[in-house]
């Protein structure tokens, strides 16, 4: 397998160039994300996952974790390179200051995030659930609980999990059993299982921090009687000190296809008299609360889409490069290395491509959230929030089955030896599959994209996008470069078609609702597919002002133009096809 290289050159083009980086180091809180110390952060990150998590990675994948009397032991070298990456500050870096974190936008984490995940997604999903848990606290605990579990949540010394899925309530959690019974000191007692939480025992840390959703015993029926608490493995002390073991218990671990590092726990809670929890926020207000954390989780899970496209990507590349077979399709030449061959070179760009494009939508996704929790305007953070929130469907069903496509496609470049486990490339395909699945399918982004962001305001964000790839498909077509005028068209091509499938779906969703559910997913793959075209225009527009300029990377940027036409040609001409079918799906009757 080959070593893990950071695609540094792309992260910080695409962060200055499409996620404003500079301008976000401008708002208050941001001032320290200087270029100076970006580059820092960037150099040293990929340092960290290159040398010491990459090559655990296969080892995680080999030896997997092991249950044995209600213990995980995770893979050998997980521990010490968790201690490695708490004490790097890996864990805290876009979080508050004043509970121990480095408080740096996340247009310049999310760059740390997809170098961990891309070197060794097993190992990233514990962080992943950390950093979720820690935007949830922040959004709806109460000050006495920020106090107690914050700063080690921050530190990495505790970590956190979600706690949603039942055996009977999977996507549907108007199904769940789980309930919390009052105590008269204002704890709670609960009681029930939940399956699929990952990371929900482990070894690596002291203490895990459970939140779970539970109903009240006079809870009102369905999702709107559902409640959030916290569970903590370790009770804790008054005085910070770590107590008893609360009744918390894992019953079993789950053997999967893939991510065998990252183990995934079958919890019981209050098979010993209930576990001690506390109410998170509001009675009955749990999913709301919870969502804040399954919105970051999902960015996450999209960015494991990239970071597994990156790895595979440069995986084929390097063999594609080394493995000689056949002749030169134009020379003549015998036994030229397969990256010569014209289907290689096209499978090997539409990899690169569609991971630029999927990086850098989730980057500037990433930028939104930053705006919408710095900038100064009230009225523009929560404009900034709501166009985050639309995009974040794309971002995870858009990023997770690129990275499921692109990794099938580095198998194939392998030919036989990509179906051998030794080659690597085998893993990457195995561990993307679950990234379509957790945190919500792509079905579940599809409606979600369609009922509770499309919907909630008539259309109007779409519009405010819409209107922005106007302005790009503009400048395309005035650039003096030709080949930038073609992109453009394939672009405004694309937008006239997500805009009469938006129409016609606002016309029809409430007289034909299973149409329009029919209709969700092809309709999530329009809106992918444009606004990742929308991306690779802005970028070599981004490039050829860079290149007017003088910048010396011209190798680079000129790349940016090359993989601009690539995906305009290759990957646009689909709009019109998931167009077509979501406007056949929605006249169903």
């Amino acid at each position: 397998m080959s070593d893990y290289r950071a695609p540094i050159e792309d992260m910080r083009f695409v962060m200055d160039e499409l996620a404003d980086l500079p301008g976000i180091a401008r708002l208050p809180g941001f001032e320290e994300a200087t270029p100076d110390m970006a580059d820092a952060i960037l150099e040293e990150a990929a340092k960290f996952t290159g040398e010491v998590l990459a090559p655990l990675n296969a080892v995680g994948d080999r030896e997997g974790c092991r249950w044995q009397d209600g213990a995980v032991s995770t893979p050998p070298g997980w521990k010490e390179a968790y201690r490695q990456y708490c004490a790097g500050g890996w864990n805290g870096i876009a979080c508050s200051p004043a509970f121990g974190g480095q408080g740096l936008p996340g247009a310049l984490a999310v760059a740390v995030k997809e170098m961990v995940c891309s070197a060794n997604l097993a190992f990233s999903v514990c962080p992943l659930l950390t950093t979720g848990a820690i935007e949830a606290l922040m959004t709806c605990a109460s000050g006495e609980l920020i106090e107690t579990y914050l700063a080690k949540m921050i530190s990495g010394e505790w970590t956190g999990t979600m706690n949603l899925t039942e055996p009977q309530a999977g996507s549907d959690l108007a199904l769940l059993r789980s309930r919390a019974e009052p105590q008269a000191d204002g704890t709670y007692r609960i009681f029930g299982q939940k399956i699929f939480i990952s990371y929900g025992e482990h070894d690596m840390a002291e203490n895990i921090v459970h939140l779970v959703l539970a109903r009240l015993p006079d809870a009102p029926a369905g999702v709107k009687g559902i409640s959030l608490f916290l569970v903590p493995k370790i009770l804790v002390n008054t005085d910070g000190s770590l107590g008893a073991r609360n009744d918390v218990a894992c019953a079993s671990i789950e053997h999967k296809l893939g991510i065998h590092g990252s183990p995934t726990c079958v919890m019981a809670f209050g098979e010993q008299g209930g576990a001690i929890g506390y109410l998170l926020g509001k009675a009955n207000r749990g999913l709301e609360y919870m969502f804040v954390m399954m919105n970051e989780a999902r960015h996450g899970v999209g960015l494991q889409g990239v970071a597994l496209g990156e790895r595979a990507y440069q995986l084929a590349a390097a063999y594609a490069a080394e493995r000689k077979q056949g002749r030169d399709a134009v020379t003549g030449e015998a036994l030229v290395a397969i990256d010569r061959h014209p289907d290689v070179k096209r499978m090997l760009m539409l990899m690169k491509t569609r991971v630029e494009a999927a990086r850098a939508l989730a980057y500037y996704t990433a930028s939104l959230l930053d705006r919408a929790h710095a900038e100064a305007d009230a009225s523009v953070r929560q404009e900034q929030l709501v166009m985050a929130e639309f995009l974040i469907p794309l971002v995870k069903g858009g990023g997770t089955e690129m990275g499921i496509d692109v990794a099938s496609l580095g198998i194939q470049i392998h030919g036989g030896m990509g179906f051998i486990e030794e080659t690597g490339a085998a893993q990457f395909w195995r561990d993307a599959r679950i990234t379509t699945i957790y945190e919500g399918t792509t079905g579940i982004q599809a409606n979600d994209l369609i009922f509770r962001k499309l919907l909630r305001d008539g259309g109007a964000t779409a519009q405010r996008l819409f209107a922005e790839i106007d302005s790009t498909v503009a400048a395309l077509q005035q650039d003096p470069e030709p080949s930038l005028k073609r992109v453009g068209l394939r672009l405004q091509e694309g937008l006239e078609q997500w805009r009469k499938v938006t129409e016609g779906l606002l016309m029809v969703v409430k007289t034909q609702p299973e149409g329009v559910l029919t209709a969700a997913v092809p309709y999530l793959s329009l809106a992918v597919t444009i606004s990742n075209g929308w991306m690779m225009g802005r970028a070599a527009l981004a490039a050829g002002k860079r290149l007017a300029d003088g910048d010396s990377a011209t190798d680079f940027l000129n790349g940016k133009y090359h993989s601009a036409r690539f995906f305009a040609d290759h990957v646009m001409p689909q709009a019109a096809s998931f167009a077509a079918t979501a406007l056949a799906c929605m006249a169903m009757t």
